[in-house]
């Protein structure tokens, strides 16, 4: 069985993008993002509009990752109309580039690692740090992981901490997140005006509610399941953060597309280089990477996850808050 080294070289064959594949799929989402954004507008039956507010979100996602593909530079590098295309939706998704590269970047290096910070992950606390931590850090640390703090993501994870904490800590080098805000509160200010409260609610607050919210949870999810290890700074290795510590969301076909296949996460952190559309080929053409760790998005697995708080390094596992109260 390959590993190190050896395995992330066999993904190589895969990590090359099919161009017009690449421009097909960013177009076709990009379309049906603005068709159905377009419906929540529209003087038609407010049911109606509550599907296009839905379907609205779920495209929101889907292009969310594959701008995410664009970041680590795996889809359309160098392209000019690509950079504006993207750089727009960054703006649009309250992650603009310049914050969203530079922490997804480090959460890439840095996966499953016990000691160092949590720039682009949820914290990750021992046992033995949180018992040890004061009651203003432990709640900090919880509220972080707190489901409502996903459900609510739109506000807490993408305005305030994604927007907000980085402009606020460097406003030259995070511009681009004071413009982000800008957009959104502008929105929460004309559209009522000019649109009605209704407008509003399916229009902004629930399609960005949707995506920010699903977003946060696949996020935790990838990295936080039953099974999943974490290890010292020393004793850490790439291939390893990447099999043992990410995820397989084993799902449907439908979710897969709503997600861009970001499911197939323990392939995606192996060779950030293979496009999305590209990850099942490669499971399906290297044997190493067909018993990953899985989990789904049925409700017991979701709580499942959700209950993961501690890691507890005598047993090597991720505990509830109950297992060491």
């Amino acid at each position: 069985m390959r590993q190190g080294k050896e395995l992330i070289l066999a993904t190589r064959p895969f990590a090359s993008e099919i161009k017009w594949k690449s421009w097909f799929t960013t177009l076709s989402t990009l379309t049906l993002l603005v068709f159905f954004h377009w419906g929540t507008f529209q003087h038609i039956h407010p049911a109606l509009r509550i599907v296009s507010s839905i379907l609205t979100g779920l495209v929101i996602s889907r292009m969310f990752v594959i701008y995410h593909d664009y970041a680590h530079h795996t889809i359309l590098y160098k392209s000019i109309p690509a950079k504006i295309i993207f750089s727009l939706f960054g703006l649009y998704m309250l992650a603009p580039t310049s914050i969203w590269k530079r922490s997804h970047d480090y959460h890439h290096n840095n996966n499953s690692k016990l000691f160092s910070a949590s720039i682009g992950s949820y914290p990750i606390f021992s046992k033995q740090k949180f018992l040890t931590a004061s009651k203003s850090e432990r709640r900090e640390y919880l509220a972080i992981r707190s489901p409502l703090n996903m459900l609510f993501g739109y506000f807490t994870i993408f305005g305030f901490g994604m927007c907000y904490w980085s402009f606020h800590s460097s406003p030259r080098r995070h511009y681009d997140s004071l413009i982000a805000l800008l957009i959104h509160v502008s929105a929460f200010v004309l559209i009522p005006y000019f649109f009605g409260w209704f407008t509003l609610l399916v229009g902004v607050l629930m399609p960005f509610s949707i995506a920010c919210g699903f977003g946060a949870y696949l996020f935790y999810a990838q990295h936080n399941f039953p099974g999943v290890t974490f290890k010292n700074n020393i004793e850490w290795s790439y291939d390893h953060a990447a099999l043992e510590s990410s995820s397989f969301m084993n799902t449907t076909r439908f979710w897969h597309w709503v997600t861009a296949n970001i499911g197939y996460h323990h392939i995606h952190h192996l060779n950030a280089k293979i496009p999305f559309y590209r990850l099942p080929e490669a499971m399906k053409a290297i044997p190493e990477l067909q018993n990953p760790k899985t989990t789904t998005l049925w409700p017991s697995d979701i709580i499942k996850c959700l209950r993961l708080k501690i890691w507890d390094p005598d047993i090597r596992q991720m505990v509830p808050l109950s297992a060491i109260s």
